[in-house]
């Protein structure tokens, strides 16, 4: 999953980094030519994937952490394995959830403020569009950071499951179960 998450993790923070080279490159946002116009499009359409691509590659790490959780669970029931790789398990999922959770509302909260920061926008607010950079910025390097922490754990869950199958392992061969 180490690799899985890499490639999805990387390729959300590209295309972060691509919306905010995008959006940096906007000279004015408030010009009605069709270039100004079509760099504010292109910006936007672009921060759209990026947003729904975060959000999965999130939503992804979380489901991985719930399944194996539950894997784990099951698997120490019916072989009597004990609380100890379930309990590991939880503690690496809720060490990832608040980095996560505050990684999909930033975007959000960045995605609002880039609407209000749109001159095309009913909604203006006085520095709107110095607003949704520092909020870009926050963003960007929030989800790099907790996309590189989220890798570490979900790493060091694959060695909890390992562990999980080696000792399944041993105990199926002692029993004569598996030749």
């Amino acid at each position: 999953m180490t690799r899985i998450f890499l490639t999805l993790a990387g390729t959300s923070n590209l295309l972060l980094v691509i919306t905010f080279a995008l959006g940096w490159r906007i000279e004015d946002a408030a010009a009605v030519t069709d270039a100004g116009r079509s760099q504010v499009d292109l910006h936007f359409l672009t921060a759209l994937a990026a947003a729904v691509i975060v959000m999965m590659v999130h939503a992804v790490a979380l489901t991985y952490f719930m399944g194996t959780g539950r894997w784990i669970e099951e698997t120490g029931e019916a072989y009597r394995l004990g609380d100890s790789a379930r309990a590991e398990n939880i503690r690496l999922k809720y060490r990832v959830i608040p980095g996560l959770v505050g990684c999909m509302f930033m975007v959000i909260i960045t995605g609002a403020f880039g609407a209000i920061a749109d001159p095309a926008s009913a909604v203006q607010i006085p520095g709107g569009a110095t607003i949704h950079f520092t909020l870009a910025s926050a963003t960007l390097a929030m989800n790099l950071f907790v996309s590189y922490y989220e890798w570490l754990q979900i790493g060091r869950n694959g060695q909890v499951v390992d562990a999980v199958i080696a000792e399944v392992r041993r105990i199926r061969k002692s029993k004569g179960l598996d030749d």
